[in-house]
């Protein structure tokens, strides 16, 4: 489940410290570039990531259960509306047990439900929180939301361990939504995600709390994620706060 940082990175892992592998994905509903919609091209890529967490966004009920089943994993789902097709939200796949999960509506006046989920998971030494969100498109509906999260969940109460915020966040170009998140997480450079194929805005993001070391960030660019999906996974490495 945690793994030690392989030699030849870029610095020494802590010895006294466990890394967790963290994923965020957008699969589109499972279509790929090609119009086709494909879950075990899906789940292909999210193996290649070899993640603990993975938050996905733009899944259906059914494909988060298919996924889940086909990768081994425990799955979470937050529905954010229900559609033809089926319930419509966010999942949370993870190899780590989970104590629960919720979720929670951050839609903006009149426009397309948005919302989130946030799993809480266990760890040798307490919880890890884990939120996954998708954002609206607008600019004014992406501040309404950021600071929603922040205010009502990020900064909730009753959060014992370290938070970590990943999703789609649907910001084209820099602004306050990474603003917002940069005041009580910390978090890489913007890396480009999407479209797939040529990436050129940085939509898709993962920060963590600051008493998490963070070793590595990148985008997934295997042959098949550029064709998967018309979003590119980014995947962080985080090493866990110091054992006792």
């Amino acid at each position: 489940m945690f793994r030690r940082r392989a030699r030849g990175t870029e610095t020494p892992s802590d010895p006294h410290r466990a890394v967790l592998t963290v994923a965020s994905y957008n699969i589109h509903k499972g279509q790929g570039i090609d119009g086709r919609v494909d879950l075990m091209r899906i789940a292909a890529v999210i193996e290649e990531l070899d993640a603990d967490l993975v938050g996905v966004q733009e899944i259906y009920r059914p494909q988060a259960e298919m996924l889940a089943k086909r990768l081994g994993v425990e799955m979470h789902m937050g529905v954010t509306h229900t559609r033809l097709e089926g319930a419509y939200g966010n999942a949370v796949l993870t190899r780590l047990p989970a104590r629960g999960s919720g979720t929670f509506d951050l839609t903006h006046s009149l426009r397309e439900p948005r919302g989130g989920i946030r799993v809480d998971l266990l760890l040798p030494d307490g919880l890890l929180h884990l939120f996954n969100v998708h954002f609206g498109l607008r600019i004014r509906e992406r501040a309404a939301q950021v600071a929603r999260l922040v205010r009502e969940h990020i900064l909730h109460a009753d959060l014992t361990g370290p938070r970590v915020v990943v999703g789609d966040l649907n910001e084209w170009f820099p602004g306050a939504v990474g603003r917002a998140l940069r005041q009580e997480l910390a978090g890489p450079r913007n890396r480009r995600t999407h479209p797939s194929p040529m990436p050129f805005f940085a939509l898709d993001r993962i920060y963590w709390d600051r008493e998490l070391h963070g070793e590595g960030f990148r985008v997934h660019r295997s042959r098949l994620a550029r064709v998967a999906s018309d979003h590119l996974p980014v995947v962080a490495r985080l090493q866990l706060p110091r054992r006792s």
